[in-house]
């Protein structure tokens, strides 16, 4: 039987890459949902007597039939005279996503449990992110029908929808940009009155000239399994061909019957498949899968099985899990971090490197990976900043991972050095400085250049001038100090002042400490009532209670829980004060309160408890956000690295939160690389990504509280003592 006007020939996809983006992100718009019950981005509309099947006005996940496992998008619809309906699924969003398609076809799998004959099929149109909207084409012009009980494939030439004469205009032509497609709608077409339903998946964009090349799939090597307590996690090696659309992955309980339980993208070689149970035995297969849907053969089976883990090991295996992402997950030339993965190809995120540097030593003292491994690593590391974009000896939040160029990602002005992100990275390095203590060459040359890399930043230029009270975020080479954002406490920056200081080339007076960070001109309360919204805390010092906790230092009720974490990943606030306060105490308040509000929740926000909390930057359903406890910086987003990185100050209440995280909500949360960057269980959203700057706070504060390790190396170094006695710190016990 006839089934589709344009030919169903099997598709071959050959690819360029982009530094843009990764090849997976520039093909593939829809792959499956992270989240049951509805696809979070969609949503739809029904006028009556229509009617289209929706949950909470998105389109409804199939979980029992999917072309690539283990769902697909639920269409179901009746027609009727007088109504009218459509639904519309949107490209993903994520942190940083350049959203720019190649190819000239779009493809999409269907599956129908009736047959449905080609006029009964909606129509379907494009929008793209100009706001610019395609004639709606019926589907009934590319394929005759719908089979029964079949998956089948249509495919669609964007000459099919005849933009360009639908939008002529007598003197200012149209043209659509179909790489910049952010949205596919699904409207009524005939009012037949039947009820229609059909699963729709795997989402394409490809290069339809291409057709007539073929090459099977070669089968991936090297699957392993290993067993934790609720999940099996499997690697591989990746295979050197690009021209595939994913791994196929499938599973048996008894060794024999394989069933396909989930995909992962070609830039991937790492799947968790989370059972939920300890003591389950599965073995696992994989295979390749084309853009023509043609599968490679399956791979030798691996088996492994769940074990309980007591508390020490299911920290071990978070710290591990998180770890992967700066060692597997790093760029290849530089061996650097990327801001988040998936992300932007190319892109080095320069103060998450930092933090990386931290996650390596945890990796090395944990036996991740081997101390000569850790050496090489950093070595090569240490060599790319060398020849690395600096400014005044400052690096530039973003790098080039193939130029090593500076990368102006938030605009022309941030051309130049940002000394928040290179006080991050120097932390990590002087880490590093203090672990590699061997008489070794390697490691000696290793000591060597992070000294020089560090003795070579000129903190005293981002002084701005030699009268200037504070320290400032950027300077660029062609625009000078135009960003002009002052470094004022409390929050993240502590750790430049304390650097700055404690520098043995180009230090700043201690006096900064308390004229920028801690500072009380009418320039630092502005800025504290500025960003806070309030003038509590506003001269740095507040002493108000939230929730019957006392909060000596922060504005408001303290802000996002990073402000406890980025700056004391190395410096250990135990056991001392300034004159103001007891940093580890006021973190714990800070945590505390956080955990506070949300246990009280005032908005509402499903999930929310003494379990399920922390409020942090991290990408969230709209956009990123520095997520905070007070209403107006609260929208239902928990972010794992939250609770999880602040154990030293809450060692009771974030490993409860760990555990709920883990066997309560483990199938929806985690991943290849732990607990991903965030959810929203109101919303019904999970975040795509890992993040670099949120994935590292896990490891290395864990393994602070479980043995101090890095607090103790960032704090033996020699600049440090000195730094914090002319600052005026002092023991406390």
């Amino acid at each position: 039987m006839k089934h589709t006007k344009l030919a169903a020939a099997l598709i071959f996809f050959v690819t360029t890459f982009s530094q843009a983006e990764s090849v997976y992100d520039q093909h593939i718009f829809f792959d499956n949902s992270l989240t049951d019950s509805s696809y979070y981005y969609s949503d739809g509309m029904s006028i009556l007597p229509s009617k289209v099947e929706l949950v909470n006005k998105r389109i409804p996940i199939e979980k029992k039939g999917y072309y690539s496992p283990p769902n697909s998008l639920k269409l179901k619809w009746i027609s009727n005279s007088g109504g009218d309906w459509s639904v519309s699924i949107k490209v993903k969003k994520w942190r940083g996503r350049y959203k720019k398609f190649v190819g000239d076809t779009i493809s999409f799998w269907c599956y129908a449990p009736k047959q449905i004959q080609g006029h009964h099929l909606p129509n379907i149109s494009l929008q793209n992110s100009n706001q610019n909207r395609t004639p709606s084409l019926k589907l009934e012009q590319i394929i005759d029908e719908i089979p029964e009980n079949q998956w089948i494939q249509i495919k669609i030439p964007f000459t099919k929808f005849n933009y360009s004469s639908f939008m002529v205009h007598p003197t200012r032509p149209y043209q659509f940009d179909y790489s910049l497609i952010n949205a596919i709608t699904f409207s009524q077409n005939i009012d037949d009155g039947e009820e229609h339903k059909l699963f729709i998946d795997d989402i394409t964009i490809y290069n339809g000239d291409e057709l007539h090349n073929y090459v099977l799939p070669s089968c991936p090597v090297g699957l392993k399994a290993v067993g934790y307590d609720r999940h099996i996690d499997l690697s591989w090696e990746a295979n050197k061909e690009k021209n595939f659309q994913y791994y196929k992955i499938y599973r048996s309980f008894d060794g024999s019957k394989y069933e396909p339980i989930g995909i992962q993208r070609n830039d991937l070689n790492r799947y968790a498949d989370f059972l939920g149970e300890s003591n389950k035995q599965a073995s696992y297969k994989m295979s390749v899968v084309n853009f023509r849907g043609k599968e490679s053969t399956l791979t030798q089976k691996v088996t492994a099985i769940t074990n309980p883990l007591n508390n020490k090991q299911l920290l071990t295996m978070v710290q591990e899990a998180c770890f992967r992402y700066y060692w597997e997950g790093a760029h290849t030339n530089s061996g650097m971090a990327r801001e988040n993965i998936p992300g932007r190809e190319n892109l080095i995120a320069v103060g998450a490197s930092g933090f990386g540097i931290m996650a390596l030593i945890v990796g090395i003292d944990r036996k991740f990976i081997s101390r000569d491994e850790g050496v090489q690593r950093c070595s090569k590391i240490i060599q790319f900043l060398k020849n690395s974009d600096r400014f005044h000896g400052a690096w530039p939040h973003f790098l080039n991972d193939e130029t090593g160029e500076v990368n102006p990602l938030f605009g022309k002005y941030d051309n130049g050095g940002d000394l928040v992100e290179t006080a991050f990275l120097i932390q990590g390095l002087l880490v590093a400085r203090q672990y590699f203590n061997r008489h070794s060459t390697k490691e000696q040359e290793l000591r060597d250049g992070i000294t020089e890399l560090w003795e070579s930043v000129e903190w005293n230029w981002y002084r701005k001038s030699d009268n200037s009270d504070f320290l400032f975020w950027h300077w660029s080479p062609d625009f000078g100090w135009t960003i002009n954002h002052p470094l004022v406490g409390l929050n993240e920056t502590l750790i430049v002042y304390l650097l700055a200081i404690a520098s043995p080339t180009h230090s700043v007076p201690a006096s900064l400490y308390y004229s920028g960070w801690a500072g009380q001109s009418d320039r630092a309360l502005l800025y504290r009532q500025n960003w806070g919204k309030t003038a509590q805390g506003d001269s740095y010092e507040n002493g108000n209670l939230y929730f019957n906790i006392k909060l000596e230092v922060g504005v408001g009720s303290g802000g996002p829980l990073f402000f406890t974490h980025y700056s004391f990943m190395g410096f250990d606030p135990q056991n001392k004060r300034d004159k103001y306060t007891n940093y580890f105490r006021n973190n714990r308040s800070l945590t505390l309160i956080n955990r506070a509000y949300c246990i009280e929740n005032p908005n509402n926000f499903k999930g929310y408890g003494e379990n399920c909390w922390g409020l942090t930057a991290s990408d969230d359903h709209i956009r990123y956000k520095a997520h905070d406890p007070s209403p107006k910086n609260d929208n239902g987003t928990i972010t794992p690295t939250a609770a999880l990185a602040s154990i030293p100050y809450t060692p009771e209440e974030s490993m409860a939160v760990l555990k709920h995280f883990y066997y309560d909500l483990g199938a929806k949360i985690w991943g290849i690389y732990g607990f991903r960057d965030a959810f929203n269980l109101t919303e019904n959203w999970v975040s795509d990504i890992y993040m670099g700057l949120n994935q590292a706070p896990m490891v290395v504060m864990i393994e602070n509280y479980r043995t101090g390790l890095i607090w103790n190396l960032f704090m033996s170094n020699s600049e440090i003592k000195p730094m914090l006695d002319a600052i005026g710190f002092e023991k406390e016990e």
